[in-house]
């Protein structure tokens, strides 16, 4: 499916990996990107993921009948109203938020006033590096994007955007927007927030100096994501602040849990609470 032409809305690591997938494949006439500062312009045309960048919001989605927001999820409802005047009627608005519930309760009916279409969507896809220059044309390829229609959604949008990421190489699932923060809090924001814990309190300077020479691949590769923008990972955790804190609040059960086995010297019970992690992770890791 070809659009005419795609405003992407927010040109760090995922709008700039969705611009070169789409100008790699042909995906649209033309792709243009806002930015807020003036500095970012010259990085979006170093990295070749658009057609042009601007800081001029209107001009960027003026025209466009596709509309992606990947701007930070507490300022998607202000950016949105906006880009409403310059809104193309008939045109479809989507997202790359990890939260779902707050931002198809925002966005939905205010692009619908506009005449146009949202459809949630959050492509499960990233890394610890950001900004316009880490992006990747094949970010997408064989990831996961659920894609999050209500009642009240536009099927032949609803279609358009699952075409759109099924072309940039991704597979698409359904949920409910609520459904789709309960399962992401506990398999990608409670990893986020164990990781930095690690990172936070491993590392703290009151700690042995040798402390961070002893942290070896295991440790990295645990909390590589802990790298991840701060400001970003606030606001997620705000966002779906009660499925998130019921995910900690689980966490903690099943280490103190664990704790009580190792200060009991279980040792049947430390065998099980590995075994049953191990078997678990192969399993997943075999689909």
């Amino acid at each position: 499916m070809k659009f005419q032409k795609i405003a992407i809305l927010g040109v760090g690591l995922l709008g700039g990996s969705i611009g070169l997938a789409v100008r790699q494949r042909r995906l649209a006439g033309e792709v243009a990107g806002y930015v807020r500062r003036s500095t970012s312009l010259a990085e979006c045309e170093q990295a070749g993921a658009l057609d042009y960048a601007t800081t001029d919001l209107l001009a960027a989605v003026s025209g466009a009948d596709l509309v992606i927001l990947c701007t930070p999820l507490a300022q998607m409802r202000a950016i949105t109203a906006q880009f409403l005047p310059a809104l193309r009627a008939g045109a479809v608005v989507t997202d790359v938020g990890s939260v779902k519930a707050s931002v198809v309760r925002d966005l939905e009916t205010l692009v619908s006033r506009a005449g146009a279409h949202f459809v949630g969507s959050h492509p499960m896809a990233g890394g610890e590096k950001t900004g316009v220059l880490a992006s990747r044309a094949d970010l997408f390829a064989h990831a996961v994007c659920v894609v999050t229609p209500t009642k009240k959604s536009h099927a032949p949008s609803v279609t358009a955007v699952e075409t759109f990421w099924h072309d940039l190489g991704a597979r698409t699932l359904r949920l409910t927007p609520n459904e789709h923060d309960k399962l992401v809090s506990r398999s990608s924001h409670l990893p986020h927030v164990v990781a930095a814990t690690l990172a936070s309190q491993v590392l703290r300077p009151q700690k042995s100096a040798a402390q961070g020479t002893l942290c070896a691949t295991g440790f990295r590769d645990t909390t590589r994501i802990a790298s991840g923008s701060p400001e970003m990972w606030r606001d997620i955790a705000l966002a779906n602040q009660a499925h998130l804190a019921d995910a900690v609040g689980g966490f903690i059960v099943e280490l103190e849990k664990f704790q009580r086995s190792l200060l009991k010297a279980d040792e049947k019970a430390v065998a099980k609470f590995f075994a049953t992690a191990k078997q678990r992770r192969d399993e997943w890791c075999a689909e």
